[in-house]
């Protein structure tokens, strides 16, 4: 390692496009951060047309030993803005924020990679966040109060309880980036938690240490239900061809299960089409199987075309 790169434990890859009026903040979380270990930053940008570009690189000219880009010719638009990054870092772990989300510990790194050497079993180690809208709806938690404190590749199956800007991989768990994953745009956190969650478990600390903005520029927060059901959807079909169908069972038993429940949210607001067209698609992906109950199922189609909704007060 010559010195122009000196050594360093933990890269921080800061993914950006289109985030003026967040990025600065996102950065500064990340230069916070208190550490007994050297880290660097990446920001990825993808060819921002807002002003963010300029930003990122008058940022990096101030902190030229800490910051580097990777800066897209064009807007890419794919998840590669994600992997570049993974493979240019050089740290033994790595972290991940989003460009309009933000850390409020500044411990949070430290805690995280502590976790990790004490955990040798776990690929990741991951914590709460504040969901926080625009709009001043009121905020909430990411991660259910019921969380464990380890799971495992059929936990992370059944749906995303690991926000983005909360992980810390060994960057060994998912340094071989496959080709597919470019294509999974725009959900770019998700399949990196199943790639890591096959080869160890997945650590969570019960703490609050960042922030996740529901924006309408959000590349993905700014889709409606429906859409984001289904890309979904398209996502779990794409992820077990890509798999090769090793998984099939799992996969489609995660599936029913994901609009199971979105068919009895939609049922509790008194929205019944949209009630039935996920239990449909719930019904389409085999929901007899060992992580669903046929009585549960029963229950709510009888519901949904028969009985009535139960409608919530």
């Amino acid at each position: 390692m010559n010195a122009a790169a000196p050594p360093v434990e933990l890269s921080v890859l800061v993914m950006t496009y289109n985030h003026i009026r967040f990025i600065g903040q996102a950065i500064d979380s990340a230069l916070a951060q208190r550490t007994d270990f050297p880290y660097e930053i990446l920001v990825s940008e993808d060819c921002s047309t807002d002003g963010t570009r300029e930003a990122v690189i008058e940022r990096a000219a101030r902190e030229p030993d800490r910051i580097r880009l990777l800066l897209s010719a064009v807007n890419l638009r794919s998840n590669a803005v994600v992997s570049r990054g993974i493979g240019a870092a050089r740290g033994r772990y790595v972290a991940f924020l989003d460009g309009d989300d933000y850390w409020t510990d500044p411990r949070k790194l430290q805690k995280q990679v502590d976790f990790l050497r004490a955990h040798p079993e776990c690929t990741m180690c991951f914590h709460n966040a504040r969901v926080e809208y625009e709009d001043g709806r009121p905020s909430y938690l990411w991660t259910p109060e019921n969380q464990p404190r380890f799971s495992s590749f059929e936990d992370i199956w059944m749906g995303n309880f690991v926000p983005m800007c909360s992980t810390v991989f060994r960057r060994a768990a998912i340094a071989d980036i496959p080709e597919w994953y470019e294509s999974l745009f725009p959900i770019t956190d998700w399949p990196l938690h199943i790639l890591a969650a096959r080869q160890g478990a997945l650590g969570y600390l019960p703490e609050v240490m960042g922030v996740y903005r529901q924006h309408a520029g959000g590349l993905y927060s700014g889709h409606s239900e429906e859409e984001k059901q289904r890309r979904t959807l398209e996502f779990y079909r794409a992820m077990n061809a890509n798999l090769g169908y090793r998984h099939d069972r799992l996969v489609r038993a995660a599936t029913s299960r994901y609009f199971l429940e979105w068919a009895e949210e939609y049922e509790q607001r008194g929205e019944v089409a949209a009630a039935r067209r996920c239990f449909r698609t719930s019904l389409q992906a085999r929901p007899i199987n060992a992580h669903g109950s046929p009585l549960q199922l029963l229950k709510v189609g009888l519901r949904l075309y028969v009985t009535g909704p139960r409608v919530r007060a």
